[in-house]
C-alpha cells in the first residue's frame, strides 16, 4: 500500500516536456529567480501597454524576451490586473504570451507567462507561499519569483505564477477541451452578486457574460455553466453530479484557513471553472496576493462592510451557515448545508491548519523565502514598500493605505482559535489499514480493513480504477460479515470486486461533530493496490507509421499512431507503463494515467509532440523500420512489436484482433482488425488515391517487374513507360497533368490491367 498523489500525472506530462532541458533551472522552482528581459522597439513602449489595457480589448505589444539567456522572439506583451494596475505606476504587472506569433513557442513547455507586481503586500511572501500551501490539496498554480526587466532596465521584484490555462488543465486534468470559465465580472459591483454562481440573472445566457468569461472554443459552454448553476441552486441533492465536491471544500478551507477573501468568499471572483472528463466542475484557485488578511472590505457576510485584523483572527469558517449571506453563496452555502460535506470541508480546515501552521511550518518557509529574494527586494527601486516594511511584516502589521497584518501575528492567533473549533476539535481516528491478499492481481476481488475509534457514525471507504474516474464510496462495516475481524471490535472492513490493475482509495470516518480522513490529504492523495495484467491481457493491437490521409488527430494532423487493446474483462489503469523504440531505454515516455475499459482500445499518437492536447508520445516511430515496447517500469515487457515499412494506406496489426501475428491490413482505428482480405492487400495491382492530386501510388502485389504508363483517353502518352519492381510501391509525379480522366496500364507477364484515374486539383 502507497500514498499516492493526484497531481503525479502533471509530473509526468511537465517531465516529458522538459527531457531535453536537463541543464537548465526549472522555472518555477523556488529556489530559483528567474531573469526575465523584454525588449520593445518603441521607445514609449509604457504608454502603449497603457493605452492597450484601457482600451480592454486584450491587444498586445509585440517585444522580444530573454529568460535566464534563453532568447524567444516576437512575444506578446500587455499588462494585466484590476487593481494593481496603474497607468501612474512604473511597475505593473506582465501578461506575456510566447507563441503570439509562433506557434508552440515555449520556456520549458510554458506559452504564457504572468508576472504581478507585489502590491497589496509588504512581505512579498502572500502569493508565492500560499500557493506552495495549495498546491498540498488541489491542483493550483506554480509560483516563485522573478528580476523583471525592461530594454535592460530594471523594473523590480515580480512574482512569477503559473498560468491557469490549456496547458494547466492538461496537466491536472488530462485534457483541456472541455468548459472552461475565468470567473471574474467585467466590472466589480462593489455592492452586487458578481460571479457568485447564483441563479439571480435569470433564465437568459446573456444576462451571465458580463459575470464570466468562456475561456474554451465551444459556445455550447455557456448552456453548460447555467445547468450547472441551476442545478446548484434549485436541486442541492443533486450537486455532486455536477460538482467536484471535494476540491469544493478544499478551496473553501484553503481560503478560509488563510483568509484570503479577495475571493469566492468576498466579492466573488479570482477564481476558475473547469468540467473535467467525468463531466464535473471544479473550481481552481486564482490571484492570491491578497491572501493572509490583506484583503479585508467584505466578507459578504457578517462582517459585510469590512472587518479588523483582531475580527479576521476569530473569522467565523461556517459563517455562511451560522449566519447569513448578503448576496447568495450557494458554492458555500448549498454544499456546506450536507451534514457530511461540512464534516468533511472542517477536516480539510483542520488538515490544513495543522500541516501548516500548528507546527510552524509556514514561518519557516515565509522566512526562507524572503532570505532568498532579500537582496532582490532590496535593488527594487519600484518596489510599493520600504526595505524596512519587507523586513517587519512577516511578523508585524505594516500600516499604508490600509493595515496589513503581521502573516505570523495573524496565523499563530488564528490557529489558536481554530484548534477547538466543533467540528475541528473531536474528529474520529483512523489506524492500521491493511489489505487481503496483500499480493493481487487483475479481477481479484479484495478487501479493505481499519481501525477506527472515536464513536463513529459513518465510516467509508472511497474508490477508483483512474485519477479520471471518480472515488465510488462504499460504507465499512463492523458486523463480522465484510473481513472486519470481530463484530464491534472497532475494525471496520468492506470487499471491492473484481479490481482492475491499480486501485486509488482513502477511507474517511465521522461521528456527530466531526470527521476524518486517511490519509489526511485525501481526495488530492491516496493509497493504491497495484496489480500486473495476465498475458495477453493488454495488446499492442495495431500501428501505423506512415500516415499521410488517414485518421487526424484533435488538430486534424495526419499523425502516425499505436492502438492498445484490453483483452481481459476488467478496466486496465495505464499508470506505471511506458512505451518505447529503444530495446536499451525502456522507459522512454510514461503513459498517462488513464483507464481503458473492457474490451476497448485507447490511441496514441507517436509524433513526438507532447505540447499537443490529448495522448501524444515525446518520440516519433520510423517509416522504414523500427521497433515498439509496452512495458512496466522495472522492464518487464507487457508487450512488444517488430515492423518494417508500411504503406500510406496499410497498417500493420494483430489478427485476429488482439491474439493473432501481425499482418498487414486496413487500417482500423479504435475498431476490431478485420481488413486483411481487401483488393489492397490482394489484388495484383491498386492505386491510391483516386482521385489524385499531384502524386499517385501504385502498389504492385505480386514478385514480377512490371511496366507503368500513363495515358489520356484518347491514347496519348501522358507519362513515359516506368520500370517497377514486384512487391513495391512507386510515386508517379502527376504535377504537369491538368485535372481529368486517364487510363493507368500496368504489364507484367504478359499481363495488362488497366486502371482509370481521375485527376482533380
Amino acid at each position: 500500500m502507497k500514498i499516492k498523489f493526484a497531481c503525479v500525472f502533471a509530473l509526468i506530462v511537465m517531465l516529458s516536456m522538459r527531457g531535453s532541458l536537463v541543464a537548465q533551472s526549472d522555472f518555477y522552482a523556488i529556489e530559483h529567480i528567474p531573469e526575465v528581459r523584454l525588449y520593445f522597439s518603441q521607445a514609449n513602449w509604457d504608454e502603449i501597454l497603457d493605452s492597450l489595457y484601457v482600451e480592454g480589448e486584450l491587444a498586445r505589444l509585440g517585444a522580444d524576451l530573454i529568460i535566464d539567456a534563453n532568447t524567444y522572439k516576437d512575444v506578446g506583451v500587455r499588462y494585466k490586473g484590476f487593481s494593481s494596475f496603474s497607468s501612474e505606476r512604473d511597475k505593473n504587472p506582465f501578461n506575456i504570451d510566447l507563441d503570439y506569433v509562433y506557434q508552440n513557442q515555449n520556456h520549458q513547455g510554458y506559452k504564457k507567462i504572468k508576472l504581478s507586481n507585489v502590491i497589496q503586500d509588504p512581505s512579498f511572501v502572500r502569493e508565492v507561499l500560499s500557493y506552495e500551501i495549495a498546491r498540498k490539496y488541489m491542483p493550483a498554480s506554480l509560483a516563485n519569483y522573478a528580476n523583471v526587466y525592461v530594454n535592460d532596465t530594471l523594473i523590480g521584484l515580480y512574482s512569477n505564477v503559473e498560468a491557469v490555462n490549456g496547458d494547466f488543465l492538461e496537466k491536472h486534468y488530462g485534457d483541456s477541451e472541455d468548459t472552461f470559465f475565468k470567473c471574474n465580472p467585467e466590472t466589480i459591483d462593489l455592492n452586487g452578486e458578481n460571479a457568485n454562481l447564483s441563479d439571480s440573472p435569470g433564465e437568459s445566457i446573456d444576462a451571465y457574460s458580463p459575470l464570466y468569461k468562456l475561456k474554451s472554443d465551444e459556445q455550447e459552454g455557456w448552456n453548460e455553466l447555467y445547468e450547472f448553476i441551476d442545478i446548484l441552486n434549485n436541486s442541492p441533492s443533486d450537486i455532486s453530479s455536477v460538482l467536484n465536491i471535494d476540491q469544493t471544500l478544499w478551496m473553501h478551507a484553503f481560503n478560509y484557513a488563510l483568509i484570503n477573501f479577495d475571493s469566492y468568499i468576498g466579492y466573488a471572483q479570482n477564481y476558475y471553472l473547469y468540467k473535467d472528463q467525468s463531466g464535473k466542475f471544479n473550481p481552481i484557485l486564482w490571484d492570491l496576493n491578497m491572501s493572509f488578511a490583506s484583503y479585508r472590505l467584505t466578507d459578504a457576510s457578517d462582517h459585510w462592510d469590512g472587518f479588523s485584523i483582531a475580527e479576521a483572527k476569530e473569522m467565523d469558517p461556517l459563517q455562511h451557515l451560522n449566519s447569513f449571506s448578503v448576496h447568495p453563496r450557494p458554492l458555500i452555502r448549498n454544499v456546506l448545508n450536507n451534514e457530511s460535506h461540512k464534516r468533511m470541508y472542517l477536516a480539510h480546515l483542520r488538515t490544513i491548519m495543522e500541516e501548516n501552521f500548528d507546527n510552524q511550518e509556514y514561518a519557516l518557509r515565509a522566512d526562507y523565502m524572503q532570505n532568498l529574494i532579500d537582496a532582490s527586494v532590496l535593488a527594487d527601486t519600484n518596489k510599493f514598500y520600504s526595505y524596512d516594511d519587507f523586513n517587519a511584516n512577516l511578523n508585524s502589521t505594516v500600516s499604508d493605505l490600509v493595515d496589513y497584518p503581521g502573516i505570523t501575528d495573524l496565523m499563530n492567533d488564528r490557529s489558536v482559535y481554530l484548534s477547538s473549533y466543533t467540528g475541528i476539535s473531536g474528529a474520529p481516528d483512523i489506524g492500521s489499514i491493511q489489505v487481503s491478499p496483500t499480493s493481487t492481481k487483475v479481477g481479484d476481488n479484495v478487501s479493505i480493513t481499519a481501525t477506527v475509534s472515536g464513536s463513529p457514525l459513518n465510516v467509508f471507504c472511497a474508490y477508483r480504477f483512474s485519477e479520471r474516474e471518480d472515488f465510488e464510496l462504499l460504507t465499512m462495516f463492523d458486523d463480522g460479515n465484510h473481513d472486519d475481524g470481530l463484530s464491534g471490535d472497532g475494525q471496520y472492513g468492506v470487499k471491492l470486486e473484481e479490481i482492475s490493475n491499480l486501485v486509488q482509495y482513502y477511507i474517511y470516518a465521522e461521528n456527530d461533530s466531526a470527521g476524518r480522513f486517511s490519509p489526511e490529504r485525501a481526495a488530492y492523495e491516496f493509497y493504491e493496490i497495484e496489480s500486473r495484467v495476465g498475458k495477453n491481457e493488454l495488446t499492442i493491437n495495431e500501428i501505423r507509421t506512415n500516415n499521410l490521409f488517414g485518421e487526424t488527430d484533435q488538430d486534424d494532423e495526419y499523425e502516425n499512431w499505436v492502438e492498445l487493446y484490453n483483452n481481459s474483462f476488467y478496466p486496465i489503469s495505464l499508470e506505471g507503463m511506458y512505451l518505447s523504440t529503444e530495446e536499451n531505454n525502456l522507459m522512454q515516455w510514461p503513459l498517462p494515467n488513464e483507464v481503458i475499459e473492457a474490451g476497448q482500445y485507447k490511441l496514441i499518437w507517436l509524433d513526438g509532440d507532447t505540447l499537443q492536447a490529448g495522448m501524444h508520445c515525446s518520440f516519433s516511430v520510423r517509416s522504414d523500420a523500427d521497433s515498439l515496447w509496452l512495458v512496466y517500469g522495472d522492464g518487464t515487457v507487457i508487450d512488444s512489436v517488430f515492423f518494417g515499412a508500411q504503406e500510406a494506406i496499410t497498417s500493420f496489426g494483430r489478427y485476429p484482433n488482439a491474439t493473432g501475428s501481425f499482418r498487414e491490413m486496413i487500417p482500423s482505428p479504435r475498431a476490431l482488425n478485420e481488413g486483411v482480405n481487401l483488393p489492397v492487400l490482394n489484388d495484383p495491382v491498386f492505386v491510391y488515391p483516386n482521385p489524385a492530386y499531384n502524386e499517385l501510388n501504385i502498389r504492385l502485389n505480386t514478385t514480377e517487374t512490371a511496366e507503368v504508363t500513363l495515358y489520356t483517353l484518347d491514347g496519348r502518352t501522358m507519362l513515359p513507360t516506368q520500370e517497377m519492381e514486384g512487391q513495391t510501391t512507386k510515386q508517379l509525379d502527376l504535377s504537369l497533368c491538368s485535372n481529368g480522366v486517364y487510363l493507368l496500364r500496368v504489364s507484367y507477364d504478359n499481363e495488362n490491367f488497366i486502371k482509370k484515374i481521375l485527376i482533380t486539383k
